[in-house]
């Protein structure tokens, strides 16, 4: 099969103005490519960035970005826990009891310490009594 000329030119045009059209819409910048060039703007101006070295920017980023995230990350681990933590406190403050099922909780951790304090109380009576 071998290709006319015609047909060869039309897609050559095509593919050119395609790819101009192309490069055009994404050399001019969206809403959100603006948006972004103002955050970054006035962050540099905010921080006074534009008037480090390269590298001080770096180190600057680079410790900020650290603290950020190390915050993020704690913050993701220890809140869900510190949260069910007060919201335990308050309910007990209101109610004046820890919740539904704490009288059987409160049992069975006072059977486990009187078994502990017992198991203990013998190995230190058999303890003296050996010496």
């Amino acid at each position: 099969m071998a290709f006319s000329d015609h047909a060869t030119l039309t897609y050559t045009i095509l593919g050119l103005f395609s790819v101009s059209a192309l490069a055009f819409l994404l050399s001019q910048p969206t809403d959100f490519a603006k948006w972004v060039q103002k955050k970054k703007y006035q962050y540099e101006v905010t921080f006074a960035l534009y008037m480090l070295t390269p590298t001080e920017r770096f180190i600057f980023n680079s410790v900020l970005f650290l603290f950020v995230a190390m915050t993020s990350i704690a913050a993701a681990l220890y809140l869900p826990d510190h949260i069910s933590e007060i919201a335990r406190r308050g309910f007990y403050y209101w109610a004046g009891e820890a919740g539904p099922g704490a009288a059987a909780a409160t049992k069975g951790l006072a059977e486990t310490v009187s078994t502990s304090t017992e198991a203990l109380g013998e190995t230190a009576v058999s303890g003296i009594q050996g010496a």
